[in-house]
């Protein structure tokens, strides 16, 4: 039996010690933002605060996902959800730019239903609209920051993010994700890439075009 590899086993122990190891500390330290924040948003929002939604994890097991509530519920006159860019406060906006909105997926990861590092927990209903290439993005669990967030995030189209995620699914290793909190870090001071042109987030994926997938090989 051969022996296993050191990114064999920071897969397997390693990756969960590391998110255990840092995200409880970073929660504490974070503590007095998220209060402010939540605070903050309590005034703004009417009372809304924290934005609770089902993403897949690993394997593709739903979750119930943890953020600040950057928009509000404002609906129009037959009762639907008005568009984002117009749900958008000032407030969270803010909060999106400085990526502080993020800060409840810590405990996330203390639940072990996030890394600190993976490909994005998207919506339940892009399940199906995966190639068998872009759903192998569920090989490990999903994060708060990842490959594809560091090299675009929401300025890169859906297939190019797919590419990323699937290229960190068979790259996984310590050096890696220590090179992306790193360069999360920067792209959180400098507020890049937080949303796609013409959008106030970004574009929903509707699905791949015929034979596009072949570009993820």
């Amino acid at each position: 039996m051969s022996a296993s590899s050191p990114s064999d086993w920071y897969r397997s122990w390693g990756k969960r010690l590391l998110d255990v190891a840092l995200a409880g500390p970073l929660l504490l330290l974070t503590l007095p933002l998220l209060l402010a924040a939540a605070l903050a948003l309590r005034l703004a929002n009417g009372g809304q605060i924290v934005f609770r939604q089902l993403r897949p994890g690993l394997n593709g097991t739903l979750f119930t996902l943890y953020k600040l509530q950057t928009m509000t519920n404002a609906c129009d006159a037959q009762g639907r959800l008005l568009p984002d860019a117009e749900r958008l406060s000032r407030l969270g906006r803010w909060l999106r730019a400085t990526s502080l909105d993020e800060l409840p997926q810590l405990w996330n990861v203390l639940r072990g239903d996030l890394s600190l590092v993976g490909p994005r927990p998207l919506l339940p209903h892009y399940l199906p609209l995966y190639s068998p290439t872009q759903a192998r993005r569920h090989e490990v669990r999903p994060g708060i920051t990842g490959w594809a967030q560091v090299n675009g995030r929401n300025a890169i189209s859906w297939q190019q993010k797919f590419i990323y995620d699937v290229w960190y699914v068979e790259h996984v290793s310590l050096g890696l994700d220590l090179r992306i909190l790193a360069r999360t870090f920067w792209k959180v001071l400098k507020a890049e890439d937080i949303t796609t042109a013409g959008h106030a987030t970004t574009a929903a994926f509707t699905g791949n075009q015929p034979n596009q997938d072949e570009n993820l090989a």
